[in-house]
C-alpha cells in the first residue's frame, strides 16, 4: 500500500504517530514559586519551538527533492491541489488559525 506524505510523494504505508496531547501544567516542574515555574514553562517552550524549528527544516528539504524530482519529470514546481490538501489538514488539525499557520509552511517549501 502506497501513502501519500506531507510532501506529496508516494511511499509506502506506515501508521502516523498519534499527535502529542497538548501539555498540562503538570508536565512543567512545579517548583513553588511563580517565577520559578515560569521559566521552567519558559524553557520547556524554548525546546519544543527548537524541535519545532528543526522539523520545518527538514520538511524544506524533503519538498525540495519532491520539486527537483517533479521538475525533472516535466511537472510543475507546485501542485495546487496537494497544497490544497495540506491546507485542510492543518485547519481540521487546529482550527482557522491552522490554515494560517499551513500557508506559512507552504511558502517556505516552495523554494527560492
Amino acid at each position: 500500500m502506497t501513502t501519500r506524505n506531507a510532501t506529496g510523494t508516494g511511499t509506502p504505508a506506515t501508521p502516523e504517530p498519534e499527535p502529542a496531547a497538548p501539555a498540562s501544567p503538570a508536565a512543567v516542574p512545579d517548583a513553588g514559586h511563580p517565577e520559578a515555574v515560569i521559566a521552567a514553562a519558559r524553557g520547556r517552550i524554548d525546546e519544543l519551538d527548537g524541535r519545532i524549528i528543526a522539523l520545518i527544516r527538514e520538511r524544506m528539504a524533503v519538498s525540495a527533492h519532491v520539486q527537483r524530482t517533479r521538475l525533472a519529470a516535466g511537472g510543475r514546481r507546485v501542485h495546487l491541489a496537494r497544497e490544497m490538501e495540506i491546507l485542510r489538514h492543518y485547519r481540521e488539525g487546529l482550527g482557522r488559525p491552522g490554515t494560517q499557520l499551513a500557508m506559512t509552511l507552504l511558502e517556505l517549501c516552495r523554494g527560492r
